[in-house]
């Protein structure tokens, strides 16, 4: 249904793909995979024809319908929740529009035609708000909320109902970027388990290395200006790309080690004219050959260790009967929690539902009406946020920051954890002050690393980063000894560190002292997930 032959394609005097081919089939579930910058997002709008190649073609099959989720979310009007997943204020009077003008320039067949066409009987069918409301109802939202003006909700929710839109009109090939950005847990799941299922095609671009395991059938990684097929899911894609590393370092250095004995023999026996025929019939062979290209090692993530921070108590912090109210609108009410020196606590439940409350009670970053917050003995206490540009030093360089924070770290140490989260070659001396919110979310990030405290809270500490900087995360945070409570909906960090899980809804918490397995099994989580595919 796609087919992608020799691409070529630079942008800003970089060259993103040379030569490059690829091919989606009907049905297929494929990921688009590459370090950022590697050029995914210009291969979608390349694809949507959104922008043309420098050299090589895109063919599409002619009534193939495509539906595109963008990373961020388009502006809405004065539209409701549900005009908004039914295309009926916007997308259907648009579509009307296009088909009438391709109609009066005799244009009936053209791709054009046929995929406007298609889009609009999707929208036009007499069952598209009992669809949508079941799409809708999947992604989070509940009933009260389908007739509230979409521009109320926060930019997350508007992405859930264009998503919700997307899955109405049923296109024979979605294409999906980060999809899960702005989904609780259980949304995702939903998400995921639909998706298992669904009849068309999906190319999707994600950091969510679970929900690409879940899914996908076969990767395609942009690496070396090409695009290299691997099937399976993306565990089975760094398996399989770590093999073909060496087999080709391996032919590398047969191939190395002949040629350097070719030659040898070659300058040795040339000015010996018994053996001048044969050292020139050597020097020939290696011309003749076709030489292996040295192969790039693939990035992994960077190992460091965590300084590990003081001993605290038995009792990091303890919450006795919090009452907590934004305004009119109670959050909690009598909430009693313990967090314990050494647990690994991961806050899940629908967005709203006050994780993120929880986490600032936790660090004191509140305050709230009734109760008490105890910390415990020598319990040093760290919150992350992802708004914390206040406490950078607006005069300070990307490098200074970090080793003013830990000044024992050497110079070498601090820029290798900073090119693990991002920040490569002279991006270690911008200013602080000139970062973007993501590169100062992540810059406080390392700086909590490089100086932590022996209670860590952290509010989706995950976002901004690529998948090997999650590892990079991942990997620090299992050899770190002091207690953490966080916030993600990145299953697979989840999954590999917490070894308790609190489930927030609704002012109340429920806890299931087990990792995030467990979780799921106790909590029917997946099966209710798989209960809303099929709901009507």
């Amino acid at each position: 249904m796609l087919t992608i032959r020799d691409l070529r394609k630079s942008l800003g005097g970089r060259t993103l793909f040379e030569e490059a081919s690829m091919q989606v089939n009907y049905g297929e579930r494929v990921a688009l995979v590459g370090p950022n910058g590697a050029g995914k997002s210009t291969l979608f709008s390349l694809i949507l024809k959104q922008d043309e190649p420098d050299a090589g073609t895109i063919d599409r099959d002619a009534w193939t319908m495509i539906g595109y989720l963008p990373q961020e979310s388009e502006s809405v009007g004065g539209e409701l929740v549900l005009d908004v997943a039914t295309g009926r204020l916007d997308e259907l009077p648009a579509l009307e529009k296009t088909l009438r003008a391709l109609e009066e320039t005799g244009s009936v067949d053209s791709p054009e035609y046929l995929e406007a066409s298609a889009k609009h009987d999707a929208l036009s069918n007499p069952q598209i708000e009992a669809k949508a409301k079941r799409m809708l109802r999947g992604l989070g939202y509940r009933e009260a909320d389908f007739s509230r003006p979409a521009r109320e909700m926060s930019g997350g929710w508007i992405m859930r109902a264009h998503l919700a839109r997307l899955l109405v009109m049923e296109p024979d090939l979605l294409l999906l970027d980060e999809p899960t950005n702005h989904l609780d847990l259980l949304s995702l799941l939903w998400l995921q388990e639909y998706l298992k299922t669904y009849s068309g095609a999906v190319l999707m671009i994600s950091h969510d290395r679970q929900f690409m395991d879940e899914i996908v059938e076969s990767v395609y990684d942009i690496a070396e200006q090409r695009l290299t097929s691997y099937r399976g899911n993306y565990s089975e894609f760094l398996k399989q790309r770590e093999q073909n590393y060496e087999h080709q370092q391996a032919a590398y250095k047969n191939q190395q080690k002949e040629i350097t004995a070719l030659r040898e023999f070659a300058d040795r026996f040339r000015s010996v004219s018994s053996k001048a025929a044969q050292a020139q019939s050597k020097l020939k062979q290696i011309e003749r050959m076709e030489l292996v290209e040295k192969p790039v090692p693939p990035r992994k993530p960077f190992r460091f260790q965590i300084p590990q921070p003081p001993r605290g108590g038995q009792r990091a912090v303890t919450l006795e009967g919090i009452h907590m109210a934004y305004g009119s609108h109670p959050v909690y009410q009598g909430l009693d929690l313990t967090v314990e020196r050494g647990e690994r606590t991961a806050l899940v439940g629908p967005n709203g539902a006050g994780k993120s409350t929880l986490l600032k009670i936790l660090a004191g970053a509140v305050p709230f009406q009734k109760g008490e917050r105890k910390v415990g003995t020598n319990s040093k206490i760290g919150y992350f946020s992802q708004h914390r540009s206040e406490t950078l030093n607006a005069e300070h360089t990307v490098l200074e920051e970090v080793l003013a924070s830990a000044p024992e770290i050497r110079e070498d140490e601090a820029r290798g954890i900073l090119g693990s989260f991002l920040f490569r070659k002279d991006e270690i001396y911008k200013k602080t002050l000139v970062l973007s919110g993501g590169e100062k979310s992540r810059l406080n990030l390392i700086k909590f690393l490089v100086d932590p405290p022996n209670l860590l809270l952290m509010d989706e500490p995950t976002t901004h980063l690529d998948i090997l900087s999650v590892e990079s995360l991942m990997i620090a945070l299992e050899r770190y000894e002091g207690s953490l409570v966080f916030i993600s909906h990145d299953v697979h960090f989840i999954r590999h560190l917490a070894n308790k899980v609190l489930h927030v809804n609704a002012g109340q918490v429920a806890s299931y002292v087990g990792g995030y397995d467990y979780y799921l099994e106790k909590s029917g989580l997946l099966n209710d997930a798989r209960a809303a595919i099929t709901a009507g």
